[in-house]
C-alpha cells in the first residue's frame, strides 16, 4: 500500500488536453507535439544546454592554454633534448591534466613537464572553487605549469650535484608550499637583497644560496627573477635530494633522485611565451649546478665543488640525522601497532571466554576485573 502512494506522489499529473486547443503544434501520423503543454521542462532544457555548453567550451579553452605554452616553448625544447616528446606532442588525462615526457640530454635522465589546470570543464567544481576563494582569503587557485629537471647523477655519490635542498619562492607561495613540500622543512627562510621583496629564499645554509645566485656569463638568475614580465607567473624553483612527503622509513639512494622544480603560473594563451627567458634559465642552471656546458666561470666540478667543506659535511650530517629519526619513528610505530594487535587479541580472547560462561559467573568474573583495574589505578597514584 505504501508503495502504491509513493508511485502516485511520484506520477507526473495528466496534462489537459483538450479539442480546443489553437496553439502551435507538430503532427506526424498519430503523434503530435504541442510545445504549450511544456513550461517547466523548458527551464530543465535549458540547464542541460547551459551545462554541456560549458563543458565544452571549459576543455576547449584549458586544451588552447596548455598547447599554446608548449607549442611557444616547443623550439626550446627541441634544442635541448633528442627526444622532446615521446608522443609527438602533450599526452592528456583527463581535461584539465596534461603533460609531456623529455629525454636525451646532458646531466639530465627526463624533464617532466605538468601542466595542472583549473575544472573548467566542471561547472559545479569551478562554482566551488570561486566560493571557496571569496570565503577563505588563504586559498588561491591558478593555472599551474611544473617542470621537473632529474638529474642523471644518482643520490649517495659525491659528484657535482650536492644532496642539499634550497628554494626561491614566492612569498604569497610560502604558507602552501610548506604544507605541501616535506623537503623544504629542511632550510630555512631568509630574504635575499639580490631577489624582489615579493621572493623569498629557502636554504640549508647561506654558501649554497650564494654560489645559486651567482651570474654565470648569460644566466643571472637575480635578474631573470626580477624582470616584471616574469614575476606575476613565477611561483617557486627549489633544488632538493629528498622526496616531497616524509618517508614511513628511511629510503636506500636508488629510491631518491636529485631535482630541479620549476612552478610557474600558467600565462594566459596570448602571453604564453612570457616565461620563456625563465624556463631558457632553467636549463642554464642545470648545466651550472652539473658541471655541464662552458657557461663562464661556473664550477668545473659542478654545484659540490663550489661549496665550502664545512657545508658538504654539514649536509651529510643532516641527512644522517634525518634518516636516524625516521628509522626511529618507523620502529616505534611497528612496536605500537604490534602492541595494539596483541591487546586486540587479548580482549577478544576474554570475551569468547566469557560468552561460554553463565550470566552469574559472567557477573562475577567482570566484578573482579572491576576490582583488579581499581586496584592498578590506586598503585599508580601512590607512586605518584
Amino acid at each position: 500500500m505504501a508503495a502504491l502512494n509513493i508511485a502516485k506522489f511520484l506520477t507526473p499529473p495528466m496534462p489537459n488536453v483538450t479539442s480546443e486547443y489553437d496553439g502551435f503544434e507538430l503532427r506526424w501520423k498519430f503523434l503530435a507535439f504541442r510545445p504549450a503543454y511544456f513550461k517547466n521542462e523548458v527551464y530543465f532544457l535549458a540547464a542541460v544546454l547551459f551545462y554541456v555548453a560549458f563543458y565544452f567550451f571549459g576543455k576547449k579553452a584549458n586544451e588552447r592554454r596548455a598547447y599554446k605554452w608548449f607549442d611557444a616553448h616547443k623550439s626550446l625544447y627541441e634544442s635541448q633534448f633528442s627526444k622532446p616528446t615521446h608522443t609527438g606532442g602533450l599526452s592528456q588525462d583527463g581535461n584539465s591534466d596534461f603533460f609531456a615526457f623529455s629525454t636525451g640530454r646532458r646531466a639530465l635522465t627526463s624533464l617532466h613537464t605538468t601542466f595542472t589546470l583549473r575544472p573548467r570543464h566542471d561547472l559545479f567544481q569551478y562554482l566551488f572553487q570561486v566560493v571557496r576563494g571569496l570565503m577563505e582569503l588563504d586559498y588561491k587557485v591558478y593555472d599551474e605549469v611544473e617542470l621537473e629537471f632529474t638529474f642523471r647523477e644518482p643520490v649517495g655519490k659525491e659528484g657535482a650535484v650536492p644532496e642539499c635542498v634550497w628554494a626561491v619562492v614566492a612569498k604569497d607561495e610560502l604558507k602552501r608550499i610548506r604544507n605541501e613540500r616535506w623537503d623544504l622543512t629542511f632550510t630555512k627562510t631568509t630574504d635575499s637583497p639580490s631577489l624582489p621583496a615579493s621572493l623569498a629564499v629557502m636554504s640549508e645554509f647561506a654558501d649554497i644560496t650564494t654560489n645559486l645566485l651567482k651570474p654565470y656569463g648569460p644566466l643571472s638568475l637575480p635578474a631573470v627573477l626580477s624582470a616584471p614580465a616574469i614575476q606575476p607567473y613565477f611561483r617557486s624553483l627549489s633544488l632538493t635530494d629528498q622526496p616531497r612527503t616524509r618517508p614511513e622509513r628511511p629510503l636506500e639512494p636508488s629510491e631518491r633522485t636529485k631535482r630541479l622544480i620549476l612552478t610557474l603560473a600558467l600565462p594566459p594563451a596570448s602571453d604564453a611565451s612570457a616565461t620563456l627567458p625563465l624556463v631558457t634559465a632553467a636549463f642554464q642552471l642545470v648545466d651550472a649546478i652539473a658541471g655541464e656546458g662552458r657557461l663562464p666561470g661556473a664550477p668545473r666540478g659542478g654545484l659540490s665543488a663550489a661549496l665550502r667543506p664545512e657545508t658538504r659535511t654539514k649536509l651529510r650530517r643532516t641527512r644522517e640525522d634525518v634518516e636516524r629519526q625516521i628509522r626511529e619513528d618507523a620502529v616505534r610505530e611497528k612496536r605500537e601497532e604490534a602492541e595494539e594487535q596483541k591487546a586486540a587479541a587479548r580482549k577478544k580472547a576474554q570475551e569468547e571466554r566469557l560468552s561460554k560462561l553463565s550470566a552469574a559467573e559472567q557477573k562475577k568474573e567482570l566484578e573482579r576485573e572491576k576490582k583488579r583495574m581499581l586496584r592498578k589505578t590506586q598503585g599508580k597514584v601512590k607512586m605518584r
